[in-house]
């Protein structure tokens, strides 16, 4: 059990495969999939996710976007030499520096969860200046009540060792446990996911990653600056998320102006894995709506 995943092992049979590719900037070593031709789209993951994750959405919308989604810093096959990128203002500041490096300019961004909040946060402070954000299930709020009190304090003091990611990781090896948390988020996941989500989650440094993360994260300042977002948001919200509870997309709605929720009843936190078609569908409709004029989803 390495610190860190390997590719020539550990991505061997990773979804999209052809499409990857690794780029240095900002001091990190990136894992990212380019896909397709067309207007530009930078899709980020959320917290303990990887590329994998938009393992059948990715090429649906790369029939009519050029598709970046890179892996976090941290996670997945993306390295960092220290944990100074696990923020929200870090990840902000080091997705830009890879867009920057790519020289690409996202006419839309989608992000799942944790994803969702570094967009808009890229957005906010001009570092991207995209047509239209979508949010699938995004952590826009910060915790409430007690659990705004212990929740960071916690997730400090298990990132703050080692031996937590190594001891979660040798966890990891019981299938049970990646298979209770997965549903724990609402939503089905097939065989094939799980396994990928498995092989992050007995890989020690994704884990100290996603800890670290979650420890450094602090949402009141976003939350406190929505009200200034002028970039059109679409809120896809899973009726069954058990990990963000979709209430909290309805709050998002109501401090951006002219922003918009979309609620998939069914579906859990994963919405994107469970219903791929339906995801891109309404990704496209939006994008129909905030394209500049003359512009499709060819180009």
């Amino acid at each position: 059990m390495g610190d860190h995943l390997v590719w020539e092992r550990d991505g061997r049979d990773w979804p999209n495969r052809a499409a990857s590719r690794f780029v240095s900037a900002g001091g990190i070593d990136w894992h990212l999939q380019d896909l397709g031709d067309g207007p530009v789209l930078l899709l980020l993951h959320g917290t303990g996710a990887a590329t994998h994750s938009w393992r059948d959405l990715a090429p649906r919308l790369a029939e009519g976007f050029r598709v970046i989604a890179p892996d976090l810093p941290g996670h997945g096959f993306t390295r960092i030499a220290d944990d100074s990128s696990l923020s929200l203002p870090g990840m902000a500041a080091a997705v830009h520096a890879l867009v920057q490096a790519l020289g690409v300019r996202p006419a839309l961004a989608a992000g799942h969860s944790a994803g969702a909040a570094v967009l808009i946060r890229m957005t906010l402070d001009r570092l991207i200046a995209p047509r239209g954000l979508v949010s699938i299930n995004g952590a826009l709020m910060p915790f409430r009540g007690v659990a705004g009190h212990t929740f960071a304090p916690i997730a400090r003091l298990l990132a703050g060792t080692t031996l937590t990611a190594r001891l979660f990781a040798w966890r990891a090896e019981n299938k049970g446990l990646v298979r209770g948390i997965l549903n724990s988020t609402g939503s089905q996941v097939e065989p094939v996911g799980e396994e990928l989500y498995g092989r992050l989650a007995r890989n020690p440094g994704h884990v100290h990653a996603a800890l670290a993360m979650m420890a450094n994260w602090d949402l009141g300042p976003l939350t406190a600056d929505l009200p200034r977002l002028a970039t059109p948001l679409l809120l896809i919200a899973g009726g069954r998320d058990g990990t963000v509870p979709p209430d909290e997309s309805f709050q998002a709605r109501d401090l951006v102006p002219g922003a918009r929720v979309v609620c998939l009843r069914t579906l859990g936190h994963l919405a994107h894995e469970e219903k791929p078609a339906e995801i891109a569908g309404l990704v496209e409709e939006f994008w129909r709506e905030v394209a500049p004029p003359g512009a499709t989803c060819d180009g």
